[in-house]
């Protein structure tokens, strides 16, 4: 008997990325094997996200696509699940739109796609079912992880922030935090594989796990200090953080601790206190300016990326100027920038002073321009410096590495180890990557 294919479209954030391993895993259980092939497919599971505008007509346009398939292959199931079937009169729109939706679920029931396969296949009538409120966490261990070398962990979600541009509470939920030693036993089974070098913690904000016990002893700190116990060559990373959150006590135990990467991921969003307010941020850029301080003298090798929205409503040519001054204060070696857009159920779809599209792209033009400079200004200083490097692939004669920061490092040598750490000198700094060579003991 043939084995059954499944294909996942994965839309959004490393948060979806690490859910389709679990949707993939799901699905393994039943019996199917992953294709990359659509029209091969037994199964299309569309994994979405509805943070901008541009993913959510994205995936219409990918689900539409599936149609003429569809026709094609009668016994084809599609599932679409995700944040953007969690938001208000979502599953209608979809059922009228694509009638040939075999299922629609939400955020808060993912773990039920096994039971929801089954129930189509006894039926053969397709159904939504998106819950409206979360439920209490449920443990999931058959994950098919594909991040190579990295492992994805949650450890909470939901979000309690309500960012003013931001739909993630309406669809994610409220923050609810794993247990600690569930987050360690998972841990420490990846580690014990000895498949994963990084071990990369998940949540809307981390820096807020634990809080929703109301113990008075569980938090974030806490968490990765009981993960560090852990015998084992890996590295503990985070993501994402929320300055207001983001302590002076968790920089120092950062700069204490050689088992959590020197690699911080601190979202700004705006170099303006005006807009920072205005999206409901609950921090000021002297706050924010005193953290980078505190990160750069307490962690000497420490590197730090972010956020930035671009074009916020009422942003001015003044606020602009504040956030690429906040480039040039930060030394960031990575900008995700992005340029606003209105999500439908967010306050500031409402707002007023709405950024005209042409100012919008002159001004991410210009912040990447400047950050571009700022990078490489950043490898050129690079060069001469000892670091640390996990090896992932051999193409030709050069292994490939990754920095903590995620810089992409070529090494010539004849007999590393993949998967491995190595301390490497840094040689060259070209446009995109540098060039090294292991350091002998």
């Amino acid at each position: 008997m043939e084995t059954k294919k499944y294909l996942i479209e994965t839309f959004g954030c490393q948060m979806n990325i690490h859910d389709s391993e679990k949707i993939a895993g799901m699905l393994r259980n039943l019996g199917y094997e992953e294709t990359q092939d659509k029209f091969n497919a037994d199964i299309i599971v569309f994994n979405t996200c509805c943070i901008r505008e541009s993913a959510e007509l994205k995936i219409m346009a990918k689900i539409g696509d599936i149609k003429a398939i569809k026709k094609q292959n009668k016994n084809l199931i599609v599932v679409v699940c995700g944040c953007m079937t969690q938001q208000k009169g979502m599953p209608e729109n979809l059922k009228k739109k694509f009638p040939f939706i075999n299922i629609i679920m939400g955020t808060h029931n993912l773990e039920e796609l096994e039971n929801y396969i089954n129930k189509f296949n006894a039926t053969h009538k397709s159904f939504s079912d998106v819950w409206e409120k979360e439920k209490e966490i449920k443990e999931q261990t058959n994950v098919y992880r594909t991040s190579k070398y990295n492992a994805w962990v949650n450890i909470m979600y939901g979000c309690n922030n309500f960012c003013t541009y931001c739909i993630v509470p309406y669809v994610r939920g409220r923050e609810r935090s794993r247990k600690v030693e569930d987050i360690k036993e998972e841990v420490k089974n990846l580690v014990a594989s000895k498949k994963y070098k990084t071990i990369t913690l998940l949540g809307q904000n981390v820096n807020s796990y634990g809080l929703d016990f109301k113990d008075g002893k569980t938090n974030f700190i806490t968490l990765l200090k009981e993960l560090s116990t852990l015998e084992g060559d890996f590295k503990i990373k985070f993501m994402t953080s929320h300055p207001k959150d983001f302590s002076f006590e968790l920089i120092d135990y950062i700069a204490s601790n050689n088992k959590i990467s020197k690699s911080i991921h601190l979202p700004v969003q705006s170099g303006s206190n005006a807009i920072l307010k205005s999206m409901n941020r609950h921090y000021t850029i002297e706050h924010y300016k005193e953290l980078v301080d505190r990160i750069y003298s307490k962690i000497p090798n420490a590197t730090i990326t972010t956020d930035i929205i671009v074009g916020f409503p009422g942003e001015t040519d003044e606020d602009f100027i504040s956030t690429c001054n906040l480039l040039e204060y930060c030394n960031y070696s990575g900008v995700f920038g992005f340029v606003y857009s209105k999500r439908k159920g967010t306050p500031a779809e409402k707002f007023e002073n709405q950024v005209p599209i042409n100012v919008k792209r002159e001004r991410i033009t210009k912040l990447f321009d400047i950050q571009h400079k700022i990078v490489k200004k950043l490898s050129d200083q690079l060069v001469g410096k000892e670091i640390e490097v996990l090896i992932e692939d051999k193409v030709k004669n050069f292994y490939i590495g990754k920095t903590e920061a995620g810089k992409t490092i070529k090494i010539k040598d004849e007999d590393l180890q993949v998967g491995e750490f190595y301390k490497v000198r840094i040689n060259k700094a070209l446009t995109n990557d540098l060039v090294g060579e292991i350091i002998k003991c």
